[in-house]
């Protein structure tokens, strides 16, 4: 009997934290087209002669402060944990394996795999909780360019968004409860950022997204696939969990790259804000990552700490990522036989 194949695909990592194979990373991360959307001219030279030259170095840095010597990238080494604890929860009808979107394991070679198994299926999961082009998008765009060079393609079926699961969301409740939230002065629930062309990109009525006020705050018909009004019904269902009220936390965009403006507030800007306001303790939510990683583990424990600390604050706890959860695992597996 043949099998479903399943194919697990989070962003990526550097195969070391060696400065070359950062720019290795990096060149093939921000070159592409759904991440940097911009004339394929202009892309090639800020990449490649502005921003790898500059940020290699000092991002392998960064990756030598997380990287772990037994098992390496934080990032891969969850995202190991997802692949092998979910194949031994679907058992041995499915055929799961994972993949990144830049770098290895290779998208290519995941596929690669499920076709000589003869799998019947494919359901693609891309590991972002918040469907965004940059990131979900690029992974279906990849998978696509792949597969139509066969001559014969199994169906294949997307998993687009999982925002509002309500297992993920318990997961991070659950996370949070280990840190005793009610003993902070604020929460931030920090979302990576995208540029708010790519926000209103997504807005096909041209007279919405940034238009009307607080766009984001509520999902609707017009707003329901869009990265920012997605990361806000997160943050609000895990708040509404964890019973926080509206007033103690504040949603924020974290990694923004270039001059161009981003979506807003940036978290660094509210921590300035809170640190100016006296706040002494913070809590932060990172939940458009579903395994800790560089964003995590390094620019907020590390920079956003070291930044409050140094405007007067106290402490900056992270609450730890999906990673491999009993129930994170329960809520792909959900995915897969829903």
């Amino acid at each position: 009997m043949s099998k479903k194949g399943i194919l697990l695909v989070n962003l990526g990592t550097p195969d070391s934290p060696s400065t070359s194979d950062v720019r290795k990373y990096l060149n093939e991360f921000l070159m592409d087209g759904r991440v940097i959307d911009v004339n394929p001219v202009l892309r090639t030279f800020l990449v490649r002669g502005v921003i790898t030259p500059f940020r290699s170095s000092k991002s392998a840095k960064l990756y030598q402060h997380i990287w772990d010597p037994k098992t390496g990238s934080p990032l891969l080494h969850y995202s190991k944990l997802q692949h092998q604890l979910l194949q031994d929860a679907l058992g041995d009808d499915y055929q799961v394996e994972l993949a990144m979107r830049y770098q290895s394991p290779s998208i290519e070679s995941a596929l690669a795999r499920l076709k000589e198994n003869l799998v019947e299926s494919i359901q693609v999961i891309a590991l972002f909780p918040q469907y965004a082009s940059a990131s979900s998008g690029s992974v279906f765009d990849k998978v696509m360019d792949i597969v139509r060079t066969w001559q014969t393609i199994p169906p294949i079926s997307f998993v687009n968004s999982f925002h509002d699961n309500d297992l993920m969301i318990e997961t991070f409740a659950d996370n949070a409860k280990k840190h005793d939230p009610e003993t902070y002065d604020h929460i931030l629930f920090s979302f990576h950022g995208l540029p708010q062309r790519q926000l209103i990109k997504c807005d096909h009525t041209d007279s919405y997204c940034l238009k009307v006020d607080n766009c984001c705050d509520n999902l609707n018909d017009t707003n329901k696939f869009c990265y920012s009004a997605q990361s806000h019904d997160t943050a609000k269902l895990i708040a509404a969990k964890l019973n926080i009220p509206k007033e103690k936390y504040t949603i924020c965009f974290q990694s923004r790259l270039g001059s161009d403006p981003w979506v807003q507030p940036y978290t660094s800007e509210v921590i300035k804000q809170l640190a100016a306001e006296g706040k002494k303790r913070l809590l932060v939510f990172c939940p458009a990552f579903v395994s800790d990683c560089l964003e995590t583990v390094y620019e907020v424990t590390v920079e956003y700490g070291d930044e409050f600390k140094a405007l007067g604050g106290e402490h900056v706890q992270l609450v730890e990522s999906l990673n491999d959860s009993p129930k994170w695992i329960q809520a792909l597996k959900e995915m897969v036989v829903a």
